[in-house]
């Protein structure tokens, strides 16, 4: 388990976003700690993806603020956010289906040595990653195109962790995959936590939540509605507050929990 009752590697306090007239986030709190696994869960237009767009420095919040490791940070653009260490692999993979494993795994951060690309660095490298997180590709010189979605996905996630982020985001990492697809998936992102990185697991699906997360988050309309403890709550407690059904329930919940604090 996370040690929760430590400073939380990122925070977002009070985050809000809007675009024109749509008020996307609305006062967003959100902590993940080091050795956790956060879900973020709600409806189709609750704010997850706009979320996730705010951490990972595409958009920008209008209001509120970004916590690293206790200090107020801007994140201007996905840059900025890879130097913090915060690391995303969204739902689409980007990864080029012509290259490698190796080739993907480096694209963009090719080592070389006097000015030639260094091949048998990044094998080696590529095996070590690989080996360490317990994935099972048939070779690191085959290319992407021929791998299976569950294989691509977490080549995706390897290639993530090339610039030792301290956070990872997973944006519905199990979306379209298999039953024996997703078990791979759910594996390796218990291997993130086990190698003490925080990560925040968007997805729509309730027993891989369930099965993974430590801490599940719920957005409902752009704003907060709910922190559970995954190990002590139910799907149809977490159902109830994505839909609402529980608002008044939820808010009770929470005031009692801000007044047991005081």
């Amino acid at each position: 388990m996370p040690d929760t009752t430590s400073q939380p590697v990122l925070e977002l306090r009070g985050v809000s976003k809007r675009f024109g007239a749509v008020q996307a986030l609305t006062d967003v709190d959100l902590a993940v700690h080091s050795g956790e696994v956060l879900a973020l869960v709600g409806d189709n237009g609750a704010g997850k993806s706009t979320l996730v767009k705010t951490i990972s420095g595409v958009n920008q919040p209008d209001d509120g603020q970004i916590v690293w490791e206790n200090n107020t940070v801007s994140v201007k653009g996905p840059s900025d956010a890879q130097k913090l260490g915060i690391a995303t692999v969204y739902q689409d993979l980007a990864l080029a289906d012509n290259l490698d494993v190796v080739g993907n795994l480096f694209l963009g951060n090719e080592i070389t040595k006097a000015g030639i690309l260094d091949e048998i660095s990044m094998e080696g490298r590529s095996r070590e990653l690989l080996q360490t997180l317990s994935i099972r590709i048939p070779s690191v010189r085959i290319p992407v195109a021929s791998l299976s979605g569950g294989q691509r996905q977490t080549v995706a996630i390897a290639r993530s962790l090339i610039g030792e982020p301290k956070v990872v985001l997973l944006d519905e990492p199990t979306a379209a995959l298999g039953v024996e697809q997703t078990a791979q998936v759910l594996d390796l992102v218990e291997r993130l936590r086990d190698r003490n990185l925080g990560v925040i697991l968007i997805s729509h699906n309730m027993e891989d939540v369930m099965a993974v997360a430590d801490t599940i988050a719920v957005l409902r309309l752009g704003r907060n509605n709910g922190f559970f403890d995954a190990h002590r709550t139910s799907q149809e407690e977490i159902i109830s507050a994505i839909t609402g059904a529980t608002d008044n329930a939820v808010t009770r919940r929470a005031a009692r929990h801000s007044e047991g604090q005081q």
